[in-house]
């Protein structure tokens, strides 16, 4: 498989980026082709903005999603965007490897995804969930946290890890047409001992030479509610 690692830390040190790496040589030793966008040491833009267009079809007011459709018709994103997208379009598995920040993702990924999940390319129209742009290819997420494991599920304090998930597994990609895999979660990270943190590496990768196996999130499909979102006229 062609496989895209998104890798969102600031500390190149850190267990984060310790996944990050151990998982570039699984990968290849699995036989796989590994990207890597590293987005601190790009130093890349999560901003959203006007500047991300070098034409605009509407010049007086800044419609982000309606401008990205016109840009990725016209091919006039910005290279930086461009050069993203097409990372994303050649992948078969899309990684997303990050520390969760308050029960998301930091600001850099999240401005990642903003700029590059491209209207036009990425979703538009009826082309959502199993009709998404990105329909046949696959993600999952990679991350650290610092709370420990029993503090999530059904009944516990945080809820459950599923639910704090569904804006970037459900609302995110698996939106945008990716069969999303099941997550590898390090919980408790900068509070165990480093023989913990070997096994969690051992784990992962036991994770990653599984991905032919992992059964796939179940999340809504098109069809299950296309009379509720685009009703037929009457009569």
């Amino acid at each position: 498989m062609n496989i895209l690692i998104v890798h969102a830390h600031p500390e190149p040190q850190s267990f984060t980026t310790a996944l990050k790496d151990h998982s570039i040589q699984a990968l290849k030793d699995l036989g796989h082709h590994v990207e890597v966008s590293d987005l601190y040491e790009m130093d890349f833009n999560p901003v959203a903005s006007k500047a991300d267009f070098h034409s605009r079809g509407n010049p007086e007011y800044l419609n982000y999603a309606l401008e990205q459709r016109h840009s990725s018709k016209a091919h006039t994103l910005t290279e930086d965007i461009q050069v993203e997208v097409e990372k994303v379009q050649r992948a078969d598995l899309l990684i997303l490897n990050f520390p969760m920040y308050w029960t998301s993702m930091p600001a850099i990924l999240k401005g990642w995804i903003d700029r590059v999940f491209v209207s036009g390319i990425f979703y538009g129209g009826k082309r959502f969930y199993n009709h998404g742009g990105m329909v046949g290819k696959k993600a999952m997420l990679s991350f650290t946290l610092g709370g420990r494991e029993h503090m999530f599920g059904d009944h516990a304090i945080h809820g459950s890890i599923e639910d704090l998930l569904l804006p970037i597994q459900r609302g995110t990609l698996a939106y945008a047409g990716f069969e999303v895999l099941p997550p590898f979660v390090a919980y408790h990270v900068p509070y165990i001992s480093n023989e913990a943190r070997q096994q969690m590496l051992v784990d992962y990768q036991q994770h990653l030479s599984n991905l032919e196996n992992l059964k796939a999130l179940e999340f809504p499909k098109l069809e299950q509610f296309d009379d509720k979102l685009y009703p037929l006229p009457k009569g």
